[in-house]
């Protein structure tokens, strides 16, 4: 069925209530935007069902949340689950997402698999958490993490409390694929569901149990004894999940000094104060600045919607805030955990860290350091979750720490997916260590850099929407796999990584081997100098994402080697792009 036969099919369906029919009718004539909404349905990405909330199939409503879930509990009875056939269902602050979860709910229950049900805003690493604790056969969360407010999402969970990965994520999406009709997807009311005690809310208990998980993740609590009520911390939750949880763990810790930016404290869908509540932009911190330098804070932190992304703000020593970077605080936190695991003789013989492929390549210098095996996985949290069960599995590795450059981190394994407010609290009490040796955070990162010497890191991200920006994509990427780089910056390329083959092509002795890694659409290009680039379609939105890592000896050398590969890389990008154009 083409996509105006879609549209008309929605519009003329009772089935489809009002509210979508008349907005859908207020597109006729609009071919454009009516093409957009139907040409496709929304797929699993790296973060699963993602996309702009609305009437159509490419889009989030109750329609395709049903459809999904339904599409997901055909795959769970297929499956054969040997404890509880249960769900848990957890949602954040976007707009519709009670309403989403409740819907996703109710299909589970009308299919006979017991939907639990978080009562309030709950972050994602809960929902990972409490799949694990309840010992459920999945989870699924309503949010689309720190995507501009317009959009909303679904992530599927499974019994390992990881996002669900190849094949498992193929066969759900198959499952979602057969179901042809409407009226196939299966739903009973609220009332009924609880009468029947198919439908269960939860909360505090899974709370408590989560927080003395977390907890028990402390590296060193002396540090916080001697110096955590002294310092001065600034939170903000970007009008999201993290306010509750994160300021209960540090209050509960022993950090008495927190300071909300109250502009940003309540939840808010429309994320009034910021363009996109992402930490990994430096002006979502702006408001939180203004407040520490009236307090002179030691430190800011602030958390994305669902809490599984963390940002930070620490000052240097000359009293100025800098903002760290997503491979900063990796480095920094993988530093501290295993010196400080390894001070206390608890560093395992097996243990293992684990970065993906765009993170900074000096997590194998601190590996090798402290004598840990590190592990890199493709973009994407959900392999770091993979990663830890096949050590579960197969009892060889003890999972340490696991990160990924954009700002996901996640140490233990009390939870299966990145988790911001363990991350907090972990921050912070190594920044009360810091403290402790007369130093600031920044003074860290100075030290680690002249310890493993200097990394840096930069990302490009091109938006490339609709239609025609999924053919330019994929026309790009074509090119940068016919028409290769030969040199980054001024250092020649000797290793081509393609993930979507599968090859590793050695460019010095023209060997090809095989990745370990799963099939994905991904390019990776190494230099000798230990330089590199990456390009790959993002997951969950419609941008091309090019990265960039630079190694020296010094900072100055290290920025203008990062300088010129970046610029370079842009203009062949550029000059790509406007031949298909």
């Amino acid at each position: 069925m083409d996509f105006m036969k879609k549209y008309e099919a929605w519009i003329n369906d009772s089935f489809f209530d009002e509210a979508t029919r008349a907005e859908l009718e207020l597109l006729r004539g609009n071919h454009a935007e009516i093409e957009e909404r139907f040409h496709k349905d929304l797929e699993f990405g790296t973060g699963g069902l993602r996309g702009i909330i609305g009437a159509g199939t490419n889009r989030v409503n109750i329609y395709t949340v049903r459809k999904a879930t339904q599409g997901f509990a055909n795959f769970l009875k297929k499956m054969h689950y040997e404890g509880e056939l249960g769900i848990l269902f957890a949602y954040d602050s976007r707009k519709f997402s009670e309403q989403f979860a409740l819907e996703a709910a109710l299909v589970m229950c009308a299919n006979g698999i017991k939907a639990y049900v978080f009562e309030s805003l709950r972050s994602t690493p809960q929902l990972s958490f409490g799949v694990r604790h309840l010992a459920l056969a999945g989870g699924v969360i309503i949010t689309a993490s720190h995507n501009p407010p317009e959009y909303n999402g679904y992530k599927i969970y499974g019994a390992d409390g990881a996002q669900v990965v190849f094949p498992d994520d193929k066969r759900i999406i198959e499952e979602v694929n057969k179901i042809d009709r409407w009226d196939k997807i299966k739903t009973i009311n609220a009332e009924a569901a609880l009468a029947d005690e198919m439908l269960v809310y939860v909360g505090k208990e899974i709370d408590e149990a989560y927080y003395a998980a977390v907890l028990a993740q402390s590296i060193d609590k002396n540090s916080i004894a001697e110096y955590g009520s002294g310092m001065e911390i600034v939170f903000t939750p970007l009008h999201g999940t993290g306010n509750i949880p994160v300021r209960e763990l540090l209050t509960r810790a022993g950090f008495n000094n927190i300071h909300v930016v109250k502009e940003q404290e309540e939840p808010d869908s429309n994320f009034s104060t910021v363009e996109s509540p992402n930490p990994e932009d430096p002006k979502v911190f702006d408001l939180a600045r203004g407040l520490a330098a009236e307090i002179q804070a030691d430190i800011i932190i602030g958390t994305d919607p669902d809490a599984d992304r963390i940002g930070v703000v620490a000052r240097d020593s000359a009293g100025e805030y800098v903002f760290l970077n997503g491979n900063t605080i990796g480095v920094l936190l993988t530093e501290y955990i295993l010196s400080g695991l390894e001070k206390k003789g608890q560093l395992s013989d097996d243990g293992v860290i684990i970065s993906t492929i765009v993170s900074t390549n000096m997590m194998s210098k601190i590996a090798n350091r402290y004598g840990v095996k590190h592990e890199q996985v493709l973009t994407g949290f959900k392999h770091v979750g993979a990663k830890i069960r096949q050590m579960d599995e197969s009892g060889v590795g003890t999972y340490i720490f696991g990160f990924e450059e954009s700002h996901g981190y996640l140490a233990g394994t009390y939870a299966r997916d990145k988790d911001a407010i363990c991350t907090a609290y972990l921050i912070c009490e190594m920044a009360a260590a810091y403290k402790r040796r007369g130093m600031t955070l920044h003074d860290g990162l100075i030290e680690i850099y002249d310890k493993y010497g200097y990394y840096m890191e930069e990302v490009m991200s091109i938006t490339l929407k609709g239609i025609d920006g999924s053919a330019l994509m994929r026309n790009l990427m074509n090119s940068f796999r016919n028409e290769p780089l030969v040199v980054l910056g001024e250092s020649e390329i000797v290793k081509i990584f393609d993930f979507n083959t599968g090859d590793i092509i050695d460019l010095t002795s023209g060997k090809v081997e095989k990745t370990s890694l799963p099939i994905s659409n991904v390019l990776y290009y190494q230099t000798k100098d230990d330089d590199w680039m990456c390009i790959r379609p993002s997951g969950t939105e419609p941008k091309l994402k090019l990265y960039f890592g630079a190694h020296a000896e010094s900072m100055d050398e290290c920025r203008q080697k990062l300088k010129k590969i970046t610029k370079e890389a842009a203009a062949s990008f550029e000059t790509r792009k406007n031949a298909y154009e």
